[in-house]
């Protein structure tokens, strides 16, 4: 059974930026319990999962006690299914990814899942895992 209090933040996270850790900081707010969602996509190459955990777990802070982190390789959608979460959040930053994510809410509707989009804060809305990576190499 879902839970509508259990928010799905799925991503790959490589790296998990400021970004990602505001959109995290206010959905703990609204849910009882928020599960960082680290994915494996196949459309991307990532670093190592593990290594992507543990950088993610080392920089959520201890207080933030509702907050969990997890691997999943499939469908986000099952993931939430299996574990009985109610609500999949994405962040939103510009139209590009506005037109993207609601073909994916969409997509995870017809699963039974909703989707809450939440959009960047102003001056976060340029920061990116894809940037950040080419700043690192």
């Amino acid at each position: 059974m879902a839970d509508p209090t259990h928010a799905v933040y799925p991503g790959t996270f490589d790296p998990f930026t400021v970004g990602h850790a505001d959109v995290v900081d206010r959905v703990r707010h609204l849910f009882d319990r928020v599960t960082v969602l680290v994915a494996v996509n196949g459309d991307k190459q990532p670093a190592a999962l593990e290594q992507r955990l543990a950088a993610l777990r080392g920089q959520l802070p201890a207080e933030w006690g509702n907050v969990s982190v997890a691997a999943w390789a499939g469908l986000t959608a099952v993931f939430c299914h299996e574990h009985g979460a109610g609500v999949i959040v994405r962040g939103v930053r510009n139209p590009a990814d506005l037109r993207y994510e609601c073909q994916l809410a969409a997509m995870n509707q017809d699963m039974g899942m909703t989707t809450l989009l939440l959009p960047a804060r102003p001056a976060l809305a340029t920061v990116s895992s894809t940037a950040m990576r080419a700043l690192r190499t």
